[in-house]
């Protein structure tokens, strides 16, 4: 099984992709009222102005290429900005006092939340643009294709453009040309709603599809109910026959978004539940894009391991979400509900397509590491963060607070206590509070933390043999438990580029390991390693240790309780 421990990862030198996810609407919101369910009055609001050259420079030295702003289009709210010519949303169909920012109200504007001057938001954007390339930082926009706010109207548009749903035809639940699917001679229910802010229920006729691929009238509260689904030429009601030539019109409408927000300099869009739209559109409509900026790069959130190729190579994403495979296996791990062990067959599973697979331990959707849903100590997954960042050449993405501990337990309004950090309400989180007042504010467990991160992440371009190098799994030759090595809680691989070594260990166990790691013939053979003795620096606690390289025998090293070593050798 020799042939199964080693993949070719070594190119021309490039630059490894490092994304910081951010809601800015929380990450400069120092008010700190956090009255449950509070309004933007009560609870504050963070804005595209808290994002200072100095911050993006922090950013920017921790280690990070890409800052994803999540949140920055225009979506519905329950806060009024009628006098800024913004139609007001309904209460019955807007999740959270702020508003899902997957909701989206008006694709061609940015959310009034977020700027200083709810008048000169597109304004503040552009310079919020500008600082963060000068910081030498590239821009990640959300992309929504699948659904909009019920209430979508975009009164941004430009001159000429007609709006998603200005010419469909409501009389058909289903035509190529209508940008959404209709339920013929039904009102729309949402009973579940009792919003006291609203002064009548909503009304909807004829109901508009739910957003989550629901085609009928009565969508429950566990539903996308706030979002109706885009029509991009499937009739699902009708046999899912595709109408796709001549080209739908909602291809068109949406293929123009994405240009639009590229020709502003946006550097690349991440693609909000991408596998609900079909394939075939993004094959048009990336090429579209690449067609006048050949560098935008395109992110899938995709969650079906069957579909990753055909977006891929059909489709003409760069990256997908890593979700179904290395998340998933790593918190299992780090929650010691799985072998460490089942990680060589993740990477396996997507060993053809891993330079197109973006890493994660923390999103959005996902309960933070800290939580008591997850690990409850954020300390815990240090290991699988050494493992995700450190295993290939593709991108890794951290979430903003990841870095401090974050737990994400607050009840934050419409959230409620779930191990995530609310993307519906307006709320002020500790961690970023304590981002934002610098690391001389610390708590010593989260300075300790927030170091152990930049040590990694600036190691994943600083190092060559990650950011561009071979990967030799060892897990094959160190089932048989020999000197302490425990597969069930030890994981070993070697990164190698030209004259860098790296010989990396995780430990996820509660105790320190003396264990010795054997390293077969083949990746001798495999990687040009040098055998012998070797002072080797450890990369991550700047610790030296003595080890041996020898064909078909054992490394003995120590790695910390719930940690892992880096030796360079």
């Amino acid at each position: 099984m020799a042939n199964l421990a080693f993949k070719n990862t070594e190119t021309t030198m490039k630059e490894k992709l490092m994304i910081y996810q951010v809601l800015p609407r929380l990450y400069g919101n120092k008010k700190g009222a956090n009255v449950p369910a509070g309004t933007l009055k009560e609870n504050g609001c963070g804005k595209m102005n808290d994002f200072t050259s100095e911050e993006l420079n922090r950013i920017r030295d921790f280690g990070f290429t890409h800052i994803w702003y999540t949140g920055l289009l225009e979506h519905a709210t329950m806060t009024d900005y009628s006098a800024y010519g913004i139609a007001r949303d309904h209460s019955d169909i807007v999740k959270g006092r702020a508003g899902s920012p997957y909701a989206i109200k008006d694709y061609y504007d940015i959310d009034p939340d977020l700027a200083v001057r709810p008048e000169q938001r597109m304004q503040e954007f552009e310079a919020l643009l500008k600082r963060t390339h000068k910081a030498g930082l590239k821009l990640v926009m959300d992309f929504v294709p699948n659904h909009v706010a019920r209430q979508y109207h975009s009164d941004a548009r430009p001159a000429g453009v007609r709006d998603l749903g200005e010419d469909d035809d409501t009389t058909k639940a289903f035509s190529p040309e209508n940008n959404f699917y209709y339920i013929q001679g039904q009102t729309l229910h949402t009973d579940f709603c009792d919003h006291p802010t609203a002064s009548a229920p909503y009304r909807e006729y004829p109901a508009k599809a739910t957003g989550n691929d629901r085609f009928d009238a009565y969508p429950s509260k566990n539903d996308w109910y706030e979002t109706v689904k885009l029509n991009y030429g499937i009739d699902y009601c009708g046999g899912r026959v595709c109408h796709f030539s001549p080209v739908p019109n909602t291809w068109e409408k949406m293929t123009a978004i994405l240009l639009f927000w590229a020709a502003k300099g946006v550097d690349a869009f991440r693609c909000d539940m991408a596998e609900m739209v079909p394939c075939e559109f993004w094959h048009y409509a990336i090429a579209k894009v690449k067609e006048q900026f050949k560098n935008v790069v395109f992110i899938a959130e995709v969650y079906n391991p069957g579909e990753y190729r055909r977006y891929i190579h059909e489709g003409g994403f760069d990256y997908l979400y890593d979700k179904v495979g290395l998340y998933d296996a790593l918190r299992a791990v780090v929650c010691r509900q799985a072998s460490s062990a089942c990680i060589t067959g993740c990477w396996q599973q997507t060993d053809d397509i891993h330079e197109h697979m973006l890493n994660f331990l923390e999103n959005h959707d996902e309960q933070r590491i800290a939580s008591d849903f997850f690990a409850g100590d954020a300390e815990r997954a240090l290991p699988a963060l050494v493992v995700s960042a450190c295993m290939n050449t593709n991108p890794f993405m951290v979430y903003a607070g990841q870095e401090l501990g974050e737990r994400g337990m607050d009840v934050e309004g419409f959230s409620g206590r779930d191990g995530r950090t609310t993307i519906f309400d307006y709320w002020c989180v500790k961690s970023m509070q304590q981002l934002a007042a610098g690391m001389q504010h610390f708590m010593p467990e989260e300075k300790k933390l927030y170091t152990y991160y930049r040590k990694v992440v600036r190691l994943c371009n600083d190092s060559s043999a990650i950011r561009e190098g071979l990967f030799y799994d060892l897990m094959h030759a160190n089932y048989d438990h020999t000197c302490s090595f425990d597969p069930g809680c030890h994981y070993a691989f070697i990164r190698k580029c030209k004259r860098e070594t790296l010989f990396i260990v995780a430990n996820f166990s509660d105790v320190e390991a003396h264990i010795g790691v054997r390293i077969p013939a083949n990746a001798f053979e495999y990687l040009s390693l040098r055998g012998g003795l070797h002072s080797a620096i450890d990369l991550l606690s700047g610790e030296t240790q003595t080890i041996e390289f020898k064909a078909d025998h054992h490394t003995f090293v120590t790695v910390p309780a719930n940690g892992a070593i880096i030796l360079k050798a």
